[in-house]
């Protein structure tokens, strides 16, 4: 029962963004008690005609007839209701945590790990509409129980408090037992998170573990322990499930054998109150049974309403609120002049250390048309400002300034609309998503040869005819992408790391000096210490501060400009 609360009561919170949803669930639990409640109403007719040996008369046959009637009835209008019902829910449930994984900030949906996502987006959700759509059964059965026990006490209310004192101890029996099989369908959804992460390694890693037998091995160890452990709770907790379903029946057949052979021989009971009691306890008998089948449904879906709440549910929104003040030149039309970075701190727990790392502070400004190379070595903060300059992060102190403006949370989405990013983890869409130009087609096209990619890739439609390419090939695709945007800031994350020395003398030589006289802002974290000369400013980081903000004077040769030997160190 507490499943089924727990279960109905996520449900109608997140309904309110389904239209009429709760009309709908009212109109299921309207037909399921009407459903379950003419079954009884069957039972207390025949059991009146047999039990008292008169003839059946004309009113009766009414009454039998309309039971007949409405009891298919309101069963089929509770099914119909709820197919539909359950399919919109899957789709609202997913979109609603879509939107909600958007709206996040990146910091936290990284620290979460995408193998928890995936779980959510893909079991929790499946395992709370298929529980949902057990829903109308068991209150169906749940409202034959109840209006049972109710003609039970119409014919003898002293025997149904006997009843219920046997009753009582089978429930509490059965909660005991319910305690010990959660906490088993419990583990077994934290093992899934092992088991979501081991899914995605299998499919990225798959190369690198077909090269390497003995990894390969140890990775399939890993596998089949998870996967042995999954089992064993699942396992251990449907049996303790049916355990406990067998006792519930073991008593209601102890039960039985009490009114029957036990209690004639203390008490004087109608023949009526004992034959009604003997067939309604054994009618009682299937629609527990049904339910004590759906129980371990319902206790996997409230362990997942559970996690959907406490991650999905939890996720922070990074833009609450209406936007304030709009961003001035926040779009790539507009001219702009000023980014400002004043005394920004950043702090986050870098990867295997126990102490937090610590970016900041940092004081930069940047001018339009600027080419800035920041360079440094592994876990300098490169990425990390260049996550707090695009919008990604949020400084935990400090402020940066679009424009003189301060951007805040309520900005922020608009002000990461002025950059297009290629990231060293990019990720290419096979449709050009929300680039709505008239020619963009031909723009497209246009770019795909300068980037020396007509002959692998056509683009109709927006959609582009193949993405899978060679890495670097597809960092071209993640480039062409941003130079449809056409914002006013680029960053490009280690762009050049997959590109052949013709490409890469091509992408330092002719694309950023294209996009710097264009007037383009553009970030370029790189180690290739033999195209420094090409940047205007050169920015050094050396654990997570700014050690130098060289600009050198141009044209210079890097090996003739000493004051790019510190640099060139730094970058490797």
């Amino acid at each position: 029962m507490r499943d089924l609360i727990r279960l109905l009561s996520f449900l109608l919170r997140f309904s309110r963004e389904i239209p009429r949803s709760r009309a709908t669930i009212a109109l299921i639990v309207f037909a399921g008690i009407v459903s379950g409640v003419a079954s009884t109403g069957m039972i207390a007719l025949i059991n009146s005609v047999v039990a008292g040996g008169r003839q059946a008369t004309s009113v009766t046959i009414g009454a039998f007839v309309g039971l007949c009637v409405a009891l298919p009835l309101f069963r089929v209008l509770s099914q119909v209701l709820l197919i539909a019902l359950t399919q919109s829910s899957l789709q609202s449930l997913r979109l609603q945590l879509s939107r909600r994984v958007l709206a996040a900030p990146l910091r936290q949906l990284e620290s979460l790990g995408a193998h928890r996502l995936l779980a959510i987006l893909t079991t929790d959700i499946q395992t709370i509409i298929e529980a949902f759509a057990m829903v109308p059964l068991i209150i169906m059965h749940m409202a034959v129980l109840a209006s049972c026990l109710l003609y039970l006490g119409w014919l003898s209310w002293h025997v149904l408090l006997e009843t219920l004192v046997l009753m009582l101890v089978g429930v509490v029996t059965f909660q005991l037992a319910m305690v010990r099989a959660f906490a088993y369908l419990r583990r077994s959804r934290e093992l899934l998170n092992d088991i979501m992460r081991q899914v995605r390694a299998l499919i990225e890693g798959t190369k690198e573990l077909k090269m390497h037998r003995a990894r390969r091995q140890a990775f399939l160890g890993t596998v089949e322990a998870s996967a042995r452990d999954l089992l064993q709770n699942n396992r251990r907790g449907s049996q303790v499930f049916a355990f406990a379903s067998s006792w519930g029946q073991v008593l209601f057949y102890v039960l039985i054998g009490c009114l029957v052979f036990l209690l004639p021989r203390y008490q004087t009971l109608a023949t009526e109150t004992l034959i009604g009691y003997t067939i309604v306890i054994f009618q009682m008998m299937t629609p527990l049974e049904v339910i004590f089948n759906t129980l371990p449904g319902l206790s996997r879906a409230a362990v997942a309403s559970r996690v959907v709440e406490q991650v999905g549910f939890s996720l922070n929104d990074e833009t609450p609120g209406s936007a304030v003040e709009r961003l001035p030149a926040a779009t790539a039309g507009e001219s702009w002049a000023l980014l400002e970075l004043s005394g920004v701190l950043h702090r986050y727990q870098r990867e295997n250390e126990d102490e937090s790392f610590l970016l900041g502070p940092i004081d930069l400004t940047f001018q339009r048309g600027e080419i800035v190379l920041l360079v440094g070595g592994n876990g300098s903060g490169k990425t990390t400002l260049a996550k707090l300059l695009i919008g990604l992060y949020a400084p935990e102190s400090g402020e940066i300034r679009w424009q003189r403006q301060a951007v805040t949370a309520e900005n922020r989405e608009e002000y990461r609309e002025s950059f297009s990013v290629v990231f060293s983890d990019f990720f290419v869409f096979e449709k050009l998503f929300g680039l709505d130009a008239a020619a963009l087609d031909d723009e497209a096209r246009h770019y795909l040869r300068r980037l020396r990619l007509e002959q692998k890739v056509r683009v109709e439609g927006g959609n582009l005819s193949t993405v899978d390419l060679s890495q670097g090939q597809r960092k071209r695709l993640a480039l062409l992408t941003a130079y449809l945007e056409n914002r006013p800031v680029y960053l490009f994350d280690e762009w050049a790391a997959d590109q052949d020395p013709t490409f890469k003398e091509v992408f330092y030589r002719e694309l950023l000096p294209e996009l710097k006289h264009q007037g383009k802002t553009v970030f370029v974290i790189s180690h290739d210490d033999q195209y420094f000369h090409v940047a205007d400013r050169i920015i050094k980081l050396v654990d997570g501060k700014v050690e130098s903000d060289l600009r050198p004077a141009r044209p210079a040769e890097p090996h003739t400009d000493s004051r790019y030997a510190d640099a060139r160190e730094g970058s490797r």
